[in-house]
């Protein structure tokens, strides 16, 4: 069976999940992120289903980390995912270094290191290698200016992968999801404002994971970078 990664795993009703949950069908999926509490349960639901998956405690922006997980996937990987990274608001003018740089650490350095390992794996058989990106990707705004340089840098350096690792067989894509998910983070953290903004302003998990399998199932002679994902009532 080919092995799939998907680093940034948290609650049953988030994107890391839904991502594990619908390439279980097809791979071995290893389960990463922070906490192992987490990712019990999505292993557990995955397994319920039929699927296959293992969970592997894994910090991103840990090189040693990253390279074991790349190396517990072995020559079976066909597909990897990062999906590490939380939205970090504040004023850029009372903002604390640290702070800053562990926005950038997690969205950017991380997916560097996953991308570089990502890439020295499948160098041989190819596969896929798949970011997630945010609007703060795209553009700057007010209040977010650690997070907008966070993933507009994940951008990038994923674009420039794209170009390294094209002829060697390696599809790398960012997905830009542009708005509020519907799922945990936002229902249980901020459970004022889903409910303000309700299922349509807020984007499906499962049309988010569309846009993965759209990219993953491509063909090489038509290959896209980027996709990106809103509500039909999102203002962009």
């Amino acid at each position: 069976m080919r092995t799939a990664i998907v680093l940034g795993v948290g609650p049953l009703e988030g994107l890391g999940a839904k991502l594990s949950q619908r390439f279980s069908r097809e791979h071995h999926v290893l389960v990463a992120g922070r906490s192992a509490e987490k990712l019990a349960p999505v292993v557990e639901q995955v397994r319920e289903a039929g699927g296959s998956a293992e969970p592997l405690v894994t910090d991103a922006t840990d090189e040693r980390a990253v390279q074991a997980l790349f190396a517990a996937a072995g020559p079976s990987l066909d597909l990897a995912i990062y999906n590490a990274g939380n939205n970090t608001p504040g004023a850029i003018e009372t903002m604390d270094a640290g702070y800053f740089e562990a926005s950038w650490r997690v969205c950017c350095f991380g997916g560097f290191l996953f991308g570089r390992e990502a890439a020295r794996s499948m160098k041989a058989g190819g596969g896929t290698v798949l970011f997630t990106g945010a609007s703060a990707s795209l553009r700057g705004r007010a209040n977010f200016g650690a997070f907008n340089a966070s993933k507009a840098g994940l951008r990038t350096f994923a674009q420039a992968l794209a170009k390294e690792c094209g002829p060697a067989g390696i599809h790398v894509g960012h997905v830009v999801v542009d708005g509020p998910i519907n799922g945990d983070k936002i229902r249980s953290g901020f459970p004022e404002y889903a409910e303000k903004l309700g299922d349509e302003r807020m984007i499906s998990l499962d049309g988010i994971v569309d846009a993965y399998e759209f990219l993953y199932r491509q063909s090489r002679s038509a290959w896209s970078f980027e996709v990106d994902v809103r509500t039909h009532l999102e203002n962009w």
